[in-house]
């Protein structure tokens, strides 16, 4: 069964979020997605507010830029997480938005190697590990959790370009596709995504593929969702976002889902005129018809 959630886009002011994580636990959505965009609202501190707010739902961040942080926190903000709401929280990590690490001084000379050694030493110190390493960008030295998470948890990451696609596979244990990945996209990095974890050797369990999708419905939802597109640059590329009612938005969500998507996360336009009318479209209208 294909999951489908919803994003909490950190346009909305912060004080926005617990209406929305309200109705969407109210509802019955399965994942409502928070980013750490820059210079918007906080991954962890909107996470841990959303996770208290309610009972069911589960909140995802994607992504956290892991050159604004240590991997050590990191670990420890997602153990702590983990153990409070246990079942319920998914985080990502990935390269952030270059030109934004640039702005606050965190801009990696090589954000593939930087990935690489965060995601090692993450898994390692949410699974219980003492770390001790010395890489080009992580330093650790006898470092272990005194509260990690009781049990196996999963540590997701962003990608875009095939390199850190394929890098996923090797040493995440799920993929987070941007809205611009269509279709095809989505079964380019599957394989792409295998051929990672072949090299790696990993025959561990399955990996979990979540994939964006920009939608809009209601009034003016074409031009909406043309303006999004344009202004991300994908204005005129084919199979990208669905405008439309419950009908076509299942249908955009099948699509995805039958190229390999196993989650797929509706994401309203930066202009969405109702984002609690949006989270109940997605569970009430769409999810029914999404098998």
């Amino acid at each position: 069964m294909t999951t489908l959630g919803a994003v909490f886009r950190p346009q909305l002011a912060p004080e926005r979020l617990r209406s929305v994580v309200r109705l969407a636990d109210d509802v019955g959505l399965e994942e409502l997605w928070l980013w750490e965009d820059c210079f918007r609202e906080g991954g962890i501190s909107t996470a841990a507010a959303a996770l208290a707010w309610t009972e069911r739902v589960r909140v995802g961040v994607g992504l956290l830029p892991v050159p604004l942080r240590n991997v050590a926190v990191t670990a420890m903000e997602a153990a702590s997480l983990h153990r409070m709401f246990p079942g319920r929280a998914i985080l990502g990590v990935g390269h952030g938005v270059q030109d934004w690490m640039g702005q606050v001084g965190a801009r990696a000379g090589s954000p593939l190697t930087l990935l690489r050694e965060h995601l090692v030493a993450l898994r390692a110190l949410l699974g219980g590990e003492r770390v001790t390493t010395e890489g080009r960008y992580v330093r650790l030295d006898d470092v272990a959790l005194d509260w990690p998470p009781r049990g196996p948890v999963e540590v997701l990451a962003g990608a875009t370009g095939p390199r850190t696609v394929r890098l996923t596979g090797e040493a995440a244990d799920g993929t987070v596709l941007t809205a611009d990945t269509s279709p095809e996209g989505v079964r380019q990095a599957r394989r792409l995504i295998e051929e990672g974890r072949a090299a790696a050797g990993r025959t561990d369990g399955s990996h979990k593929v979540v994939v964006y999708l920009l939608a809009a419905t209601g009034a003016g939802a074409d031009e909406r969702l043309r303006a999004d597109l344009v202004a991300e640059g994908a204005g005129g590329e084919a199979d990208l976002g669905v405008a439309g009612d419950a009908e076509a938005v299942a249908k955009a969500v099948r699509r995805l889902a039958e190229a390999g998507a196993d989650s797929v996360i509706l994401q309203p336009t930066s202009d969405e005129p109702d984002p609690e009318g949006f989270v109940r479209f997605v569970a009430e209208e769409v999810r029914p018809l999404v098998p």
